[in-house]
Order: structure tokens, then sequence, then C-alpha cells
């Protein structure tokens, strides 16, 4: 009986599909909403009110609430990076809404506990930017301009330097929704092109890499044992011309414990000698290893 191998169903499949774009452009909506209020405009007697409640609530629905429903997904889907950084994100979002919309009520956020928070957060996004210099620069660039702009409030907020750091909290600011609406149009624009019309980055650090199983040695024991079957039906091979010839292609000649393990999962016939019961003299695939090997590396059961 044929058993289709089947590789996918140990694998972690996605609840969703990849919520960070969403995260990522509520994010540069907010920001823009953000930014006439930070270059100094709308803050007239007349308008302030108004200016406060339309920051207030795109702050609440794409700030807050994009981002929200994105590290949700991202929970979802077992990425537990993603999901921090874009929930907690989200609720810094969320305190903005309640910020503008107390100060119009003309009840003002607590100074020493916003410095407090606003140095906790500095000190969590300063290690999010060290991790995100694991997947890519821009990311990394992204929360190193976040980090900036904590730096300025915190400095703007413990010295009273308020008229000279709003314009480059101002600037931040623009950069955070310019490179989140970078990053998110990477993201969905550039599978759908084909090519990378919107650049993204290497990443600045490098993890050391896991040592992984070489299957070189039973890929080529499988490709040459399959290609004598090809020729020679179920004639067998002798074992040392199967040595010689995985020796020229992957470097060594001990094949045996290999050969031994495929016996024992039923893929490999041995023949051995009469005299010395372990001392393999010719080989070869059975119909278990023929049919494994034309699902992995031939991809039987595909059709396209």
């Amino acid at each position: 009986m044929v058993r289709k191998v089947d590789l996918e169903s140990a694998k972690h499949t996605e609840v969703f599909a990849n919520p960070a774009p969403l995260g990522l452009i509520g994010l540069a909506i907010a920001c823009a909403a953000l930014t006439p209020l930070a270059f100094g405009y709308g803050l007239e007697p007349a308008l302030i009110k108004a200016t406060f409640k339309t920051a207030g609530m795109y702050a609440l629905l794409f700030g807050a609430g994009c981002q929200f429903l994105c590290g949700m997904m991202e929970y979802a889907n077992k990425n537990t990076y993603g999901g921090t950084i874009f929930t907690t994100f989200a609720f810094n979002w969320f305190f903005n809404y309640w910020a503008f919309n107390s100060t119009v009520d003309g009840v003002f956020p607590d100074h020493y506990t916003v410095l407090a928070v606003e140095a906790t957060m500095l000190v969590i996004f300063s290690a999010l930017t060290y991790g995100f210099g694991f997947f890519s620069s821009l990311l990394f660039y992204f929360l190193l301009d976040i980090d900036i702009l904590y730096v300025f409030k915190i400095i703007k907020a413990l010295f009273g330097i308020s008229t000279l750091l709003n314009i480059p909290i101002a600037i931040c600011t623009v950069i955070m929704g310019l490179l989140a609406l970078w990053i998110a149009l990477a993201a969905l624009i550039n599978p759908v092109a084909g090519r990378q019309i919107f650049k993204m980055t290497g990443p600045v650090f490098f993890a050391p890499k896991k040592s992984l199983f070489d299957f070189s040695v039973r890929y080529n024991i499988f490709e040459i044992l399959y290609n004598h079957w090809k020729e020679n039906a179920y004639q067998e091979m002798k074992f040392a011309d199967l040595q010689l010839k995985v020796k020229d292609k992957a470097g060594t000649d001990n094949i045996v414990p290999e050969l031994f393990y495929l016996q024992e999962f039923g893929y490999v016939a041995l023949n051995f000698d009469v005299f010395e019961k372990e001392k393999v003299m010719s080989l070869r695939l059975n119909a278990h290893g023929i049919d494994l090997y034309e699902q992995l590396i031939l991809k039987k059961y595909e059709w396209k």
C-alpha cells in the first residue's frame, strides 16, 4: 500500500495572513494625524479643541485599533515578538487618545507619571531595537527613531525645554510614519510585483547559526540507488560501488550506519556476506524507498 508522506502536518500553520502591514499602516496614519499638531498648527484658541479631538480619534482608530488588532493576530500566529511590540504600542496610542480628550476637558496628564512611563518605554524599546537588528536594518532604524523620540520627550520633560525640542520631536514623528509606511508597502507590494519596489535591507546583527542535520549523505544514497533502480530495476548494487559514488558526491565513505538506519525503517534491502553477517555486500531500494524518494524529491503527488 502506498503511504503518502505529509511533511506539512507537523508544521505550525498561521491562523491569519501577515498582520504587520495593518499595524504599520495604522501607525503611519496616526503619525500623519499628529504631524500638524507636532509642528504647531491648529493650536489657535478657536481651533485647538477640534485639533485635539481629531488627532485623538485617529490615535484611537488607527494608532491603537490597527495595532491592537495586529498584535492579537500576531499572537494567534504564535509570533511573540510581533505580538508584544504591536500590542504595547497599541496601548500607548490608547493613552494618547485619552490624553488628547482629557486635555480638551481641562484635565492634564500628570507630569511625573508620564515621565516615569516614558523612561520605562525607552528601556523597553531600546531592547526591542536590538532585537529588530536581527531581522532588518530598516526595522532597526525604525525602532531607533522611536528611541530618539523618547529621549527628546524625556529631556523636554526633565528640563522644560519645550520650544527647543518641539521640532526634533515632530521630525521623529514624521520619520516614524514614513518608515512604517515604507515597511508596510514593502510587505504588501513586493510579493505582488515579484521584485523589491520598496527595498528591504538585510539584518544588522547575525545570531550564531544552529547546527542542523546534514542530509547530504542520506540524500546521495537515495539518489544513487534510485538511479540504479531506474536502469536495473531490482538488481542489487554492489556496496563498494555505492560507497565510492557517495564519497565522490558527499566527501565521505562512512555510509554503513546510514544503511542500517534505512533498513530499520524499511526503505532499503541489504544483502550480507555469508560468513560475516554484519558486512553489507549489495543492496537496493525497496518499493517504500522508491516511493519515499519520489514523494520528497520528485514531488510525486504535486500537480500544477
